[in-house]
């Protein structure tokens, strides 16, 4: 058997890809009839029918799927191969990364980096689905929030993070401030199960049957929260700046650990950039001392103002009467 033209099995591919015949043909610079007679000519030499034809365009039959996604792979390989690669720059750096996380931590940490290391030109790119690195050829790393497995990627772990019932001022104005007992009957922004549900088994209180609103964006979820929408099991890499800023109360000092962690990613090629090298540094000391912040502040509450060493509250009590025990003595002098 001869060996089927690659040309008709391109022509093939983008006929799947558009779903459209006359303009796959336009994409494979031929004619509608030209690109029928290649596909023809795969199905004669299979015996199996590829596409069905309808009115608004064309669609892949079972088979027509199956060899689809066998050679899908290949010719994606062999784009990959011919496509110009460019030497990467030393102080440029494409990062990809969640836009939450980038509005919530790292943008208002950024102009320490660039403070420090001015000759670093750094490009964010908000993206929330999985980043094949090998075809994203321009980016050399990435902030994910994960288990910590990427299969092919380096995986630095930067902090873990924390969720915590939090409120508007506002709906603790109008309704008072819950308690751990009563949590279940105040306005719950999320869905059944989950998280709420590991929170009510844990810290007690019965889960609602019904909850306010559902998001399928974390963003979007803690904003509905401090415009009053609701109670958010709030994580805090996204509530903490919320609170900092007064839109958002933390209810309680009990917390529960988010079940994934924050991850500095990146390809085994991007190993010896060394921008990348420096942004790693400075994320990995940003990421301790807030790490170390969260710690020391609790969560709900103020932070505790430090009270004097016992020696030196002793000391200023006693010079204290010291000094009111002068001036009674000069009041007492003629």
């Amino acid at each position: 058997m001869s060996r089927p033209p690659l040309h008709a099995l391109l022509g093939f591919a983008t006929a799947a890809r558009l779903g459209n015949l006359t303009r796959a043909a336009e994409a494979m610079h031929l004619t509608v009839s030209a690109l029928s007679h290649q596909i023809r000519a795969i199905e004669e030499r299979l015996g199996q029918c590829l596409f069905e034809r309808g009115a608004r365009g064309v669609k892949l039959t079972e088979e027509g799927r199956v060899l689809y996604d066998s050679i899908k792979p290949h010719l994606d390989a062999i784009e990959l191969a011919l496509t110009p690669r460019q030497r990467r720059r030393d102080d440029a750096l494409a990062i990809t990364l969640m836009p939450s996380f980038a509005s919530s931590w790292l943008v208002p940490r950024l102009p320490r980096l660039l403070a420090a290391h001015p000759q670093l030109e750094i490009s964010l790119q908000s993206n929330v689905g999985v980043i094949d690195f090998q075809r994203e050829a321009t980016l050399d790393a990435g902030i994910r929030f994960g288990p910590g497995h990427w299969p092919g990627l380096q995986a630095v772990h930067l902090f873990d993070d924390w969720v915590i019932p939090t409120a508007s001022p506002a709906l603790i104005e109008r309704l008072g401030k819950p308690t751990l007992a009563n949590l279940g009957e105040f306005p719950l922004l999320g869905a059944p199960g989950g998280r709420w549900s590991e929170w009510f088994a844990r810290f007690g209180g019965t889960t609602p049957e019904r909850f306010v609103a559902i998001f399928d964006d974390s963003e979007n979820l803690h904003r509905a929260a401090a415009e009053g929408m609701g109670v958010v099991l709030g994580r805090m890499t996204l509530a903490r700046p919320l609170i900092d800023a007064g839109h958002l109360v933390a209810l309680f000092d009990e917390k529960l650990k988010a079940e994934y962690a924050h991850y500095l990613v990146y390809p085994p090629r991007s190993q010896h950039h060394r921008g990348l090298a420096v942004f790693r540094e400075w994320l990995l000391e940003e990421a301790h001392a807030y790490q170390a912040e969260a710690a020391q502040v609790p969560t709900g509450k103020p932070a505790r103002r430090a009270t004097p060493a016992k020696g030196k509250a002793i000391t200023r009590q006693t010079s204290a009467r010291k000094t009111s025990t002068r001036k009674s003595s000069a009041r007492k002098r003629p």
